[in-house]
């Protein structure tokens, strides 16, 4: 496997300074992130380290020669909007800058676009399914004829008010990945798994590596830490932040030996993306970059 970081948490680095970053820090990858340049719509949002928007030939070559110089490999390109947002004029930008990233990942050769289903987040799963299969079938097409795998985060999204009750992913658990890969077959969509966002919906988080171990693209390293006391107050139907806490690994509930152990087992040698969303270590740049350091020393003995 190979040990990197999800760029969002680096926005005021240049996509040099960023790599530059990884290759004295030790890592061996960096998802990048590929928002069209403007302003963020929420926290980790709206971070352009490669801008997808008109990406030429030039550019690509410009970014490998970043990547030859430095030694840091790209995991993938991130974009994480909402293709099933009920306002259909704002999900056809996001649809279609899912495209332009799926585009310029072919150019880079990197073969792998991270992002979410989306969600209408107030309509059941079975109504926004119509719209998953209008909207998900051309788009993995799309990117099988550019021989890119698209990873699915299984973040639900469902955080703030804005987004309650459904939230803004429909990809949050194993059923929906089984209908989702049923409805639409492609070995060119899979998973951006992130073990987190099990744990605090009270989910294994290891027993789904067996069941999807072929559809597994990329993996994302986070923690949680559920407060027991907290959720015996608000119940599982409240908005999740009133009991979890996002946390760096090891300072959070997952069991990390034991979810390398059956990762490694399924056969993935794929990158493993450090994401930092602990609010702890958000006071500075140097403490971001902290934050990864001790990501990585805490990591890399679950990972050689």
């Amino acid at each position: 496997m190979k040990l990197g970081f999800v760029s969002a948490i680096l926005p005021d680095l240049s996509l040099e300074e960023v790599l530059t970053f990884a290759a004295e820090t030790g890592f061996d990858c960096v998802e990048l992130m590929c928002w069209p340049k403007g302003k963020a719509e929420r926290r980790y949002a709206g971070v352009t380290h490669i801008d997808a928007s008109d990406f030429t030939a030039a550019d690509a070559a410009e970014v490998q020669a970043l990547v030859a110089d430095t030694g840091v490999e790209i995991s993938g390109l991130g974009y994480y909007p909402n293709p099933l947002a009920p306002d259909r004029e704002a999900a056809q930008v996001y649809i279609d800058h899912i495209k332009k990233v799926i585009r310029a990942s072919a150019m880079l050769e990197v073969g792998v676009m991270n992002t979410f289903i989306g969600r209408d987040w107030t309509q059941s799963v079975d109504d926004n399914w119509p719209r998953f299969e209008e909207v998900w079938t051309p788009l993995i097409a799309f990117a099988e004829e550019q021989g890119v795998r698209v990873g699915i985060e299984n973040c639900p999204m469902l955080f703030t008010a804005d987004e309650w009750p459904g939230g803004k992913n429909l990809a949050y658990a194993p059923a929906i990945w089984r209908r989702m890969f049923e409805t639409i077959p492609s070995d060119h969509f899979g998973l951006n798994y992130d073990p987190s966002h099990l744990l605090w919906q009270q989910i294994d988080y290891v027993k789904p590596l067996w069941a999807f171990a072929e559809r597994l693209v990329h993996v994302h390293a986070k923690d949680a830490r559920v407060d027991q006391e907290k959720l015996d107050a608000v119940g599982v139907l409240a908005t999740p932040l009133e009991f979890h806490t996002p946390k760096l690994p090891g300072l959070g509930d997952i069991n990390w030996g034991r979810f390398f152990s059956v990762l490694g087992d399924t056969g993935y040698d794929g990158p493993v993306c450090i994401e930092v969303e602990d609010r702890a270590y958000e006071g500075s740049l140097e403490s971001r970059k902290d934050a990864l350091r001790q990501s990585a020393r805490y990591l890399r003995q679950f990972i050689a």
